[in-house]
């Protein structure tokens, strides 16, 4: 049996830009992490503000068609917070005025806040309520 030799192939050693790109990636990512805690954060406060901003609506078009019932702000007070159903209740702020009894064609407001809070990484950024309101004309 003959033994051929293989072609010995040159060792790859690394440059010195391959070990600079990695230290440099290594002092970016704590700022790319925060970053992204952030918009994580960000969008948790949007979709909790659009559903306040849904649960006024809902709760001023129930108010405006409840002129007639004796208990039309009890009604737009209650379809406000089922419209907010993935937000905590207890935390839900929910007010109607002027109160009963309405007049056909006078404004009828229904106030929406929930309080937030930004944090990233343990340390609040921002905290306060999110609010809205929604005015509908009464019917």
């Amino acid at each position: 049996m003959i033994r051929t030799k293989s072609p010995s192939r040159p060792a790859v050693r690394p440059s010195s830009s391959d070990g600079q790109a990695m230290v440099e990636f290594a002092l970016a990512l704590p700022f790319l992490a925060i970053l992204l805690f952030a918009i994580v954060q960000f969008g948790f406060v949007l979709n909790n503000y659009v559903e306040v901003s849904q649960a006024a609506r809902v709760g001023a078009r129930k108010a405006s068609l409840g002129r007639k019932s004796g208990d039309g702000a009890s009604a737009a007070i209650q379809a406000a917070r089922r419209s907010a159903a993935h937000l905590d209740q207890q935390q839900l702020d929910v007010a109607v005025n002027p109160n009963q009894p309405w007049i056909r064609g006078a404004p009828v407001r229904v106030r929406v806040a929930y309080p937030f809070q930004v944090s990233v990484l343990g340390f609040v950024v921002r905290s306060g309520d999110l609010t809205s309101e929604a005015v509908a004309r009464v019917q």
